[in-house]
């Protein structure tokens, strides 16, 4: 898809965005930047004072809001909150294109794609993967998936919310890439607190311990990318080769650092959910394979 393949119609055309948390806020704010109509609704209306003052319109109900926008954005908590905001403007939705950039799970997701499909609405699921401040940005990318057609006829306003990048049909496919993504990240965040924390046990403040921290997480990419033009194929392929670093050698240090964290008095469930990958594969005969092995286990546990 490229944008001259894009509907002229979507070209400044209104849009309604539904929630104005940080997110929505900031959408809401470029896409008015661009010289988009938006019409916005949120629970708690006070929140629309700063986008209102922008240029925003605010509708006082859901369906007055729905009624606004060919394309309606969704941002709330979750996937619930869109049923308790839509089905009173249930009967508003026929021929809309419903952009829901919510977190849930994939599963949900694809029933919202139906729901929405009975009333006669067009689903597309989206994943911001930049916070709030970052939206707009040529840092900010959008994970889409669902109906081709429907992205491609709002792909120019989208892409003012950042790069599109485009998964595939199935409505579930972009949540799983956005929750796949934040399992990276937070369990990212939980390690560097973890080992902020152990050091800290020795004196360390964490404006010295995180400088050095953050260098070994910025370092893991480049890891996993040595030797493999595309990192992934040996995983793909099925191959574990051991000749760098084994799960016996992992699975001994993951042993040394839930011993040092329990001497420290630190929570363990972090290392101790790390250990018990490492455990398992060497349980199952894989000792000797790439530490990559561990990823049958994920894939099936018991």
């Amino acid at each position: 898809m490229n944008e001259r393949q894009e509907s002229t119609t979507s070209q400044n055309s209104p849009v309604t965005v539904i929630g104005l948390g940080p997110m929505g806020q900031a959408m809401t704010r470029t896409l008015l930047t661009a010289g988009h109509p938006v019409t916005v609704w949120n629970r708690t209306a006070s929140r629309a004072e700063e986008v209102v003052s922008a240029g925003a319109s605010l509708e006082a109900t859901p369906a007055e809001a729905v009624e606004a926008g060919g394309l309606v954005i969704l941002s709330l908590t979750d996937y619930q909150a869109m049923y308790d905001v839509l089905d009173s403007a249930a009967g508003s939705l026929a021929g809309r294109t419903l952009l829901n950039l919510s977190s849930d799970t994939p599963e949900r997701t694809r029933e919202a794609a139906a729901w929405a499909a009975d009333h006669g609405a067009t689903f597309l699921t989206g994943g911001v993967m930049v916070p709030a401040p970052m939206v707009g940005t040529p840092a900010a990318h959008v994970y889409y998936s669902g109906r081709a057609e429907a992205l491609q006829s709002h792909l120019k306003t989208v892409s003012l919310i950042g790069t599109p990048k485009y998964l595939g049909e199935d409505p579930g496919l972009a949540q799983m890439m956005y929750q796949a993504q934040l399992t990276v990240f937070l369990t990212t965040l939980s390690a560097l607190m973890h080992a902020t924390a152990m050091l800290g046990t020795a004196g360390m403040e964490a404006k010295e311990a995180l400088p050095e921290l953050l260098s070994s997480a910025d370092s893991i990419g480049a890891i996993l990318r040595a030797g493999e033009e595309h990192p992934g194929t040996a995983l793909d392929a099925g191959e574990h080769p051991g000749e760098l670093s084994t799960v016996t050698m992992m699975g001994a240090t993951t042993d040394h650092i839930v011993e040092t964290s329990a001497s420290l008095g630190l929570d363990l469930a972090l290392p101790l959910a790390v250990q018990a990958h490492y455990r398992r594969a060497i349980k199952d005969g894989h000792g000797g394979d790439n530490w990559t092995r561990i990823i049958d286990g994920i894939r099936g546990p018991r």
